[in-house]
This record gives structure tokens, sequence and C-alpha cells, in this order.
């Protein structure tokens, strides 16, 4: 793991910042009301599925409504962006997009091409729809680390991914970033 008390953020340097700026914006986790759409990735399904309710746990812990979550499956991480777009932009658009993935690098270059062109891909979609979509994929380079990253604690990056949406959205919704469209 890289975070370390040294690279964490210190809330109390917001409070220093807000003193310093016309306007400062952030966001919050309450999920009440949103609309979230989950595409998840079936490879490496033993390590996406512990994503994914790391996931849900902390969607419901901020208030998200079950049925206010819409769960899509791809075969894989690199479908994950078409999914991503469908749910941005579909007949029921949702505010956030949380995509769950596992690459693992293994003796091939598959791994890279997988893996950059899941984040482009991820990338290009809320950039072009302005809609929050989180890049919950983990590439690693072993199954170990994967296993780490995906435990039932604090640590899941698949809780943390869903805690970026709603940030995300609550901060996207406030001040000068609102849309007046």
């Amino acid at each position: 793991m890289t975070t370390s008390s040294e690279t964490e953020f210190d809330p109390a340097v917001g409070e220093t910042l807000r003193a310093r700026v016309g306007e400062y914006l952030e966001g919050a986790h309450d999920g009440r009301g949103l609309r979230v759409g989950i595409a998840c990735s079936r490879f490496n399904g033993g390590i996406t599925t512990r994503l994914l309710f790391g996931a849900l746990d902390a969607l419901d812990e901020a208030g998200v409504d079950r049925r206010d979550i819409a769960l899509a499956w791809a075969p894989g991480a690199f479908e994950l962006p078409l999914l991503a777009r469908a749910f941005a932009s579909g007949a029921r658009p949702v505010d956030a997009v949380i995509t769950l993935g596992a690459v693992i690098r293994g003796d091939t270059g598959h791994y890279e091409v997988v893996a950059g062109q899941c984040a482009r891909g991820v990338q290009d979609v809320q950039l072009s729809l302005g809609v929050p979509v989180v890049f919950g994929v983990l590439t690693t380079n072993t199954v170990e680390q994967a296993l780490d990253r995906s435990r039932s604690d604090e640590s899941n990056k698949g809780r943390e991914a869903a805690q970026t949406a709603l940030e995300m959205v609550s901060v996207l919704r406030q001040g000068s970033l609102l849309r007046t469209t």
C-alpha cells in the first residue's frame, strides 16, 4: 500500500485553505437520492465480487437506496467503459458510475493493453459526458496484492471507489461548478 500518514490529506489544511480562497468546494459521502450504476467485471470474479461487496456496503452506509443501484456485469475489464457509457447516457441515466475489475500482471503484454485501455475508456466516458465514472479497477502485479486491496474492511478499493463517486457528485453540484443547464 502506498498510503501512509505522510501522504494522507490533513483535514486541518482544509480549514487553513478556506481562509485563503473565496470559494472552497469539498464533496461529501451523502448518497441519499442518488442513482448509481456499477459496472463489474466477471473476470477474476473472486476478487471483483469482494470489491462489489465493499462498494455496496459504502453505498448503503451513505444512504443510497438499493432500488437506486443498478449493477451490470461485463466479461472483463476491457468492456467496462462501454457499460459505463450506457449507464451514464441511457434511458435512466445515473448520477455516477463505479467500474470494478481486477487486472493482474501475467507473463504477456496483455496486462498493459487491458489496464491502459480500460483506464483510458473510463476517463473518456466521464470527460465526454460530464458524469463521474470512477476507476475502481485493481491493477496489481500479483493475486496476493489484489486480495489485499479487496479485503472486507475500510481498505477495500471497491468501498473507496463508491465513496469517491459520491464525493464527486457532491462537489460537482456545488458553487461555481454547478451545472446551469
